[in-house]
């Protein structure tokens, strides 16, 4: 009989989106590595690979996140 159980973090009203089964949960049910969340309601959580595809184009097309092309690889302008 194991004296310890191994349980995952979180509560009931947390939803999550697993992505390893591609469903919504609700407690988690799955690993922390395997999902999303937690979210707010089960609709934010469903949503859930919408919203990271949106946060990943802001984040490709952000220009505060890429260098300036000056040719040497810097920001820096070429001497």
């Amino acid at each position: 009989m194991a004296l310890f159980k191994k349980q995952t973090a979180g509560k009931p009203g947390e939803w999550y989106y697993c992505l390893k089964h591609q469903k919504v949960e609700e407690g988690p049910e799955c690993p922390a590595k395997d999902r999303f969340g937690p979210y707010a309601s089960r609709a934010e959580a469903g949503r859930a690979m919408d919203t990271a595809q949106e946060r990943n184009l802001e984040w490709e097309t952000d220009p505060r996140w890429h260098d300036k092309q000056g040719g040497n690889g810097t920001d820096a302008p070429e001497s």
